[in-house]
């Protein structure tokens, strides 16, 4: 059975009285609408909501911090370079480049939080510093829990090697000793300085004995009485074995020297040689790793597992991974001491030293505000591959649900959606299904923007989605009278109907103006036009119009009868086209021959006779008309005066 998490955070949401009036809510991608309703908690309606306001409620609100978007954007630039180079990662430089991959997701946190900081500085009024304050201890806080998993996850580094990164992240992450010592080799006397002792305490406890020993000589030279005790203890500091880098000796070598060293420190506390001067005899208890003597100085190591390193390097220096989570459980007893309860920061920490990586991740999901951290993390762990035995029952893996809903929280920003794209691609089972729920919310502002999703829908084969966003961008270009855009979207979109629809604007404003708008675009239909049977029409009868302004009668002539014959014309444009073919019946030579004239007739008559066509929308009532009347006289007229001409040529040609 899986363990219960605890109950969620409340959100308060001002001005909503949610004990006395009835709330109604509506589900978002990224965001939730509240408003108060009418009802009281009894169900009996009031006159009005005491609260007339809609409040959004957004659940990744980093996305809208102009500082953390760095963040996003920069490891969003690491996570792509991660995924394409997973092929290439073999043998020993998979580790060295997945433990390079991890500084760098490092590197861009620690950047946030140095601008952050500066952020928190410069604020002007009390409220922003405070936030940026926080964000600053929330960054700190995912830092320091990623450098130790990289320590414990990514570098497995064996014992030995170990102690060496631990105590290097307790030095990176307790770094206010650098601003102490400063400020103590800064003064004119550093051995009279106030924090003299606390500084050399300090250094003492996170194993910089170089350092130590320096300061111990400046209160060597200052102080001839405890010169001696100073140099005794500096050799103590300087003869401590330490497994370097580049050092060849084995384990049990060490354990060795260091018991020897132990004994040797030992010796001089028993014999009482710092017994003249407590924070000599205190610093060479420290030394040999006595709890009660690093507990003293609890203030100092501020936190338990500052405690637990400092520990490890003067008692067990040679610890085995597998036996940290016992240190670290029985540190962290000993540091809280009952008196207080372990922090969430604590928990995730800890669960980290048991190598419980699972509930690492679940820990931080609920601490943390966003889901940057663990979907960045899982990622990297799986690559690693420590996550393969983990699926969830509710369809993908931990990996690819954690990238799904940090990919979603990035959909909400109106610029950061295009990094979301990405984290989609790389989610194999749901990931492009999500992709294409999420990409027909994105509100198609501008047409830049609108250009930029169908870019990122074409280029993954997403049909549906591609005519959705072409059939929006036609409405909206309909909307402020772009025929020649909305065409060019429609044929886009091979939407057959809304091609229909934007023909017919095309053909109702050539009937008011007398001219067509976007040539060049009609010009250029090419197959296109095959879309509609309207679509079609609207290319050909330009094509009539070319052939005529190029002299071409003839061909003219038998593409404007083939549109009226074949039906593809609507039959409200049908005295547009018997009216253009005047013209040509005027010509002197005869240009439609007995039988196309005895078409036209049949279709002038159809047309006067409004007769209706299945299929097709009731002529206009052309009777009632005077001027129509006047142009189906005149038509008749014309109709039969070539009429007469063809019959008496085409006699002629035969008699011939």
């Amino acid at each position: 059975m899986e363990e219960l998490d605890g109950e969620p955070i409340v959100t308060l949401i001002p001005g909503v009285n949610s004990k006395k009036k009835q709330m109604c809510f509506d589900w978002g991608p990224g965001e939730m609408l509240v408003c108060e309703t009418a009802f009281n908690k009894k169900g009996k309606s009031e006159t009005v909501p005491s609260c007339p306001f809609i409040h959004i409620v957004r659940k990744d609100v980093d996305v809208y911090s102009h500082i953390l978007r760095k963040l996003f954007n920069e490891s969003h630039g690491i996570f792509v370079g991660l995924q394409r180079i997973e092929e290439e990662l073999t043998g020993k430089s998979r580790k060295a480049q997945l433990v390079r991959v991890s500084k760098n997701y490092r590197s861009v946190i620690r950047a946030c939080m140095e601008e952050m900081h500066q952020a928190a500085i410069a604020a002007k009024d009390p409220a922003s510093s405070r936030q940026f304050s926080s964000q600053v201890s929330i960054l700190s806080a995912m830092e320091l829990i990623w450098n130790l998993c990289e320590i414990l996850f990514i570098e497995v580094a064996p014992a030995g090697p170990l102690l060496l990164l631990l105590l290097d992240w307790v030095r990176l992450h307790v770094c206010e000793v650098d601003s102490v010592l400063a400020d103590v080799l800064g003064s004119e006397n550093p051995s009279k300085h106030e924090n003299f002792w606390n500084l050399v305490t300090i250094l003492v406890l996170q194993g910089r004995l170089d350092e130590a020993r320096q300061m111990l000589s400046k209160e060597a030279d200052a102080s001839p009485t405890s010169a001696g005790m100073c140099r005794i203890l500096g050799d103590l500091m300087r003869t401590m074995p330490v497994l370097s880098p580049g050092n060849t000796q084995t384990l049990t070598e060490l354990e060795l020297k260091w018991q020897h060293w132990h004994e040797e420190c030992e010796r001089h506390l028993q014999d009482g040689t710092f017994v003249s001067s407590p924070h000599l005899e205190s610093l060479c208890k420290i030394m040999l790793g006595d709890e009660a003597a690093l507990l003293e100085q609890k203030e100092l190591l501020s936190n338990w597992y500052h405690f637990l390193v400092t520990r490890l390097l003067y008692s067990h220096p040679t610890v085995k991974p597998i036996d940290l989570h016992f240190y670290a459980q029985s540190s962290l007893d000993l540091f809280l001491g009952g008196e207080s309860n372990p922090e969430p920061l604590d928990n995730i920490l800890m669960a980290a030293f048991e190598f419980d990586i699972h509930q690492v991740i679940k820990e931080c999901s609920i601490a943390l505000s966003n889901w940057w951290f663990v979907a960045h993390l899982t990622d990297l762990l799986d690559h690693c591959k420590l996550l393969q035995s983990h699926n969830l029952y509710f369809g993908s893996n931990m990996r690819e649900f954690l990238l799904l809903e940090y990919a979603s929280g990035l959909f909400s920003h109106h610029s950061l959606w295009q990094l979301g794209v990405d984290y989609f691609d790389y989610c194999p089972e749901l990931g492009r299904v999500s992709l294409e729920l999420h990409i027909e919310r994105i509100p198609l502002s501008t047409e830049q923007k609108a250009l930029k999703v169908l870019r990122i829908c074409e280029q993954r084969q997403m049909t549906e989605q591609v005519r959705s966003i072409c059939k929006i961008l036609a409405m909206k270009a309909v909307r402020n009278n772009r025929l020649g855009s909305a065409l060019s979207w429609s044929i886009r979109a091979k939407d057959a109907a809304f091609a229909t629809l934007v023909s017919d604007r095309f053909l109702r404003d050539y009937c008011e103006r007398g001219c067509f708008s976007d040539l060049d675009l009609i010009d250029n239909l090419g197959p296109a036009m095959m879309l509609s049977d309207r679509l079609t029409f609207l290319g050909k009868y330009r094509e009539f119009h070319r052939l005529y302004g190029d002299k071409r009668f003839v061909d003219a002539a038998s593409l404007l009868l083939s549109l009226m014959t074949s039906q593809i014309a609507p039959r409200s444009f049908w005295m547009t086209l018997l009216t253009d073919a005047l013209p040509l019946l005027e010509q002197k030579q005869v240009i439609f021959s007995a039988e196309q004239t005895y078409e036209l007739l049949r279709c002038l008559e159809d047309l006067a006779s409004r007769r209706p066509v299945h299929g097709e929308p009731d002529a206009q009532q052309l009777q009632d008309d005077d001027i129509e009347t006047t142009k189906v006289e005149m038509l008749r007229l014309s109709l039969a005066r070539n009429l007469a001409r063809a019959i008496i040529k085409e006699g002629s040609l035969e008699g011939s």
